[in-house]
């Protein structure tokens, strides 16, 4: 690109059945100038999905402007991490088949975390990348955890203690372990209510040795010292915080609430 034709703007959409959610980011200042997010009604589900994100397009000015780069980002629970040694991307099929229901027809992608010798295998929502195409002509992709579980471990340098952090989406949460750089478990839970959601905290710290009484746990994603889940975590574990997200606030004028929700989108 010549550099009189660059717009120092890169435009980030995380993607998924239940809406979607976009920021703007200034590149020359590294920071968000602007963001928004998208509910799709459920009443809308007889839409097809690439007619709810035309409706978007069509409302929102800032998806038809010209970015210089545009990334997609992925968010479902269609996803697991294998270590580099044990990674061929000629069987991306097998690795998912444990964890979720795979099906001959899936398309399935990988993003490469060579920092930390892991790989995210997930399968993306080929329809939304279809849409994007007709949209943009050329973009990036890449799955919400890959993001997630690298700035988590980016974070944890030289932190010994076994960590747990959870990210709430609406419908799923995933669990990430990490002690000092090192991914000692990612999963991901559906769930429902917040006796759902300590179960497979507890169940998951029971697997790991991890001491109720002393591990810390970091909440992440859409939730908040007032919701019932923090509360129902604090009641067995002794140790519970939300995530400290002021590092990330510094390039954009969004609360910390908003910074925790969307911190895998303002981190893209």
């Amino acid at each position: 690109m010549d550099i009189t034709e660059k717009k120092y703007k890169k435009l980030s959409i995380q993607v998924s059945l239940t809406g979607l959610s976009f920021c703007c980011f200034d590149t020359l200042n590294n920071t968000v100038s602007s963001f928004k997010e998208i509910h799709f009604d459920p009443f809308e589900k007889n839409l097809k999905i690439e007619d709810l994100f035309a409706n978007a397009f069509a409302e929102h000015s800032e998806l038809n402007e010209q970015y210089d780069d545009v990334l997609v980002i992925h968010n479902n629970n269609l996803s697991t991490f294998v270590p580099t040694p044990l990674f061929d991307e000629n069987y991306l099929g097998s690795y998912l088949q444990y964890n979720t229901k795979v099906f001959e027809t899936d398309f399935f992608a990988f993003d490469e975390i060579s920092n930390y010798e892991i790989n995210a295998v997930y399968i993306p929502y080929v329809n939304m990348n279809n849409f994007f195409i007709d949209k943009f002509g050329s973009f990036e992709y890449k799955h919400a955890n890959s993001i997630l579980v690298t700035k988590l471990l980016d974070a944890s340098k030289n932190v010994d203690t076994k960590k747990m952090m959870v990210h709430f989406n609406a419908t799923h949460f995933e669990i990430v372990v990490i002690q000092n750089q090192k991914l000692l478990l990612f999963n991901s839970f559906e769930y429902q209510t917040p006796e759902d959601f300590i179960y497979y905290i507890l169940f998951t710290a029971e697997q790991l040795n991890m001491n109720p009484e002393n591990f810390p746990l970091e909440l992440i994603g859409n939730i908040t010292a007032e919701s019932p889940f923090f509360k129902m975590a604090y009641k067995y574990i002794r140790n519970v915080s939300l995530l400290d997200v002021e590092d990330l606030r510094w390039n954009n004028y969004f609360s910390e609430a908003e910074n925790r929700n969307h911190f895998i989108l303002f981190n893209s």
